[in-house]
């Protein structure tokens, strides 16, 4: 018999962001999937039900992030490059990361995905793209165990760097591995790891890292290997002003020519950030359904600029919501950088440059399909239950009950959920995580991230 939860005499329900807000509704999960919504409440809970009271909480779809850098959790808020720009960080972090091994992979992944969870996010993506010459273990194995002990949906990108300082490109000689081992090991990942079901809990993409650490070559043949399988490819692209010019020096082009050249382009391709897009660039963008995934906060921290998103979407590039590395966030607080990603559209554009609706419908359904995910992203029936449950009867939302909804972006103090529910299970219960020990968790990432940092103080060899 399957499982089953009621939502009952919800205050405030919101099944996707672009049709209407219920109240006092009720809503059964049975399983993993949404089995049924009645606007005026009054379904009976099956037997053996969970009944969760949920007349003071906003339930909304969960929220889908789509870009992240688990690993840079052990590494956030370095004195040394709290003021940094893109490459100077990138340059000093380096040293620090290469001494990443599978213990760092393991929590730094749990870490981040419960930051994640805890605040609203359900479904989520990782760019992992370091792999240290002494790192012998099952990268990609590790964090899909980190993820299902947490019970989150996930698609990491098997990431990937080959363009070293001495090739010149940014990263140490250390972390970078050659062209045929990294696409054995993808190979071997989409083949051990990847399931097409349109809402499995592993997808499998693949991310060649950015034009300056990667040769021409593995963006090709990664760009084939993809395609041979049918999974998604990813990577950083137009994030600084810096990378265009790297680009023209190096390949004698602009980034979003040289990916058409690789054939790293089209609509099962994402790229992170794409602030510096001139006109001829989106337009290439739009007729390709290239999509992007906005990191706001991490481009504020850096001093990146200001992603065009407003013109994307205009246009019908179809743009998601990401963290982004928690050592460029600092943090792994998805609401809060859906609010980011509302506000500082207004910066550019004016005060009604992107809506709560607007930028919430970023951060769900446009990223699942993003992600390559289906039946996710919102609450019909028969879709996936996976579902954020926020408390607004506090006092940072007294007086914004006027829509429920839009208060989780204008109003507030605390990103918390009371409730995240994934896959039909719950996994942040009354405000605390269930599959791991909170307090533990922060204790263990905080041991390994010492152990980091001092091992790049000694300058010890790798």
């Amino acid at each position: 018999m399957k499982s089953s939860i009621l939502l009952k005499n919800i205050f405030c329900l919101q099944l996707s962001f672009d049709g209407p807000q219920y109240r006092g509704a009720d809503l059964l999960i049975v399983g993993n999937k949404v089995a049924k919504m009645q606007p005026e409440g009054g379904l009976i809970a099956p037997e053996g039900a969970r009944v969760i009271d949920c007349s003071r909480h906003v339930v909304i779809p969960g929220l889908v992030n789509t870009h992240h850098h688990f690993y840079q959790t052990l590494t956030r808020n370095h004195p040394a490059v709290q003021n940094a720009k893109l490459f100077d960080w990138l340059k000093f972090l380096y040293d620090v990361w290469k001494y990443v091994d599978d213990e760092a992979v393991y929590y730094s992944s749990m870490l981040a995905m419960a930051e994640l969870m805890k605040t609203g996010c359900t479904c989520t993506t990782d760019h992992h793209y370091l792999y240290p010459r002494n790192f012998k273990g099952d990268l990609m194995g590790l964090q899909f165990e980190a993820a299902d002990k947490l019970g989150m949906r996930f698609s990491p990108t098997r990431g990937s760097m080959s363009l070293s300082k001495k090739d010149g490109g940014l990263p140490p000689d250390s972390v970078v591995q050659t062209t045929d081992e990294i696409l054995a090991d993808s190979e071997r990942c989409i083949l051990k790891y990847h399931d097409d079901a349109p809402d499995a809990m592993h997808k499998i993409a693949l991310a060649p890292c950015s034009p300056f650490s990667v040769t021409k070559d593995l963006m090709s043949e990664t760009a084939i290997l993809a395609r041979k399988y049918g999974v998604r490819l990813h990577t950083h692209l137009c994030e600084t002003a810096d990378e265009a010019d790297f680009c023209q020096s190096m390949y004698g082009m602009r980034p979003v020519a040289l990916m058409e050249e690789c054939g790293l382009i089209g609509n099962d391709v994402f790229y992170a950030h794409g602030i510096h897009f001139n006109d001829e660039e989106l337009k290439v963008l739009q007729n390709t359904g290239t999509h992007i995934a906005h990191c706001p906060s991490s481009n504020m921290r850096l001093g990146s600029g200001i992603c065009r998103v407003q013109d994307m979407l205009k246009m019908g590039i179809n743009v998601g919501v990401a963290v982004d590395g928690s050592a460029s966030n600092d943090s792994s607080d998805m609401l809060n950088e859906v609010r980011m990603a509302m506000l500082l559209q207004r910066v550019k554009y004016g005060s009604d440059a992107l809506t709560a609706s607007e930028a919430f419908t970023m951060g769900t359904i446009n990223g699942a399909k993003m992600l390559n995910f289906g039946n996710v992203g919102c609450l019909f029936e028969g879709w996936a239950a996976d579902m954020a449950i926020f408390d607004v009867s506090t006092l940072p939302y007294a007086g914004s009950q006027s829509d429920p909804v839009a208060s989780l972006l204008f109003c507030g103090t605390d990103h918390n959920t009371d409730y995240t529910i994934i896959n039909g299970k719950v996994v942040v219960d009354q405000r605390r995580l269930v599959g791991f020990d909170e307090q533990a968790l922060a204790d263990k990432a905080n041991a390994i991230s010492k152990k980091l940092m001092d091992k790049a103080a000694r300058g010890e060899a790798v």
